[in-house]
């Protein structure tokens, strides 16, 4: 028997909405990456995006587990002499787009290159419960549900 490899236009994409009040970082980013990636269908190609629509609400209320709020920190640097700046989880989080903590945690777990830039795209994060994609009927995901770590 061959080992059948599933084609672009044959994949069946849904929609799948994620609450993320009170989930733990890490363990829902790793939910919403295998989710994006495809690798919970019995499809599966890992050279083909497969993967589903994740979109993620309530990303200011994710919960960080240990100190992770006051020690892990983004580093970035301006291009100028002296110019490296730093914020941490707990600020960004607190500040304009605290949706952008689960969206790096996220991305950092898809493959790097070419496949891993087009999945990230079927990822919408929004900080509150507001969001605008009814049309499309997404199915509620409650990873909470999953396993009694994933919610604090």
């Amino acid at each position: 028997m061959k080992t059948y490899s599933i084609k672009p236009a044959e994949v069946e994409k849904k929609w799948i909405i994620i609450d993320a009040q009170g989930l733990v970082l890490g363990r829902m980013a790793s939910v919403i990456a295998m989710r994006l990636r495809g690798k919970h269908k019995p499809e599966f190609t890992p050279h083909v995006d497969c993967g589903d629509n994740v979109i993620v609400i309530n990303a200011e209320k994710v919960h960080l587990t240990g100190r992770k709020r006051e020690n892990d920190i983004f580093y970035w640097h301006t291009g100028f002499p002296g110019g490296i700046k730093q914020r941490t989880k707990g600020q960004i989080l607190d500040g304009k787009y605290p949706e952008r903590v689960v969206q790096k945690a996220v991305q950092r777990m898809l493959p790097k290159g070419p496949l891993g830039r087009v999945v990230f795209k079927n990822l919408r994060v929004y900080a509150g419960t507001e969001h605008g994609h009814e049309a499309q009927k997404p199915e509620i995901l409650d990873v909470a549900s999953m396993n009694p770590k994933n919610k604090r």
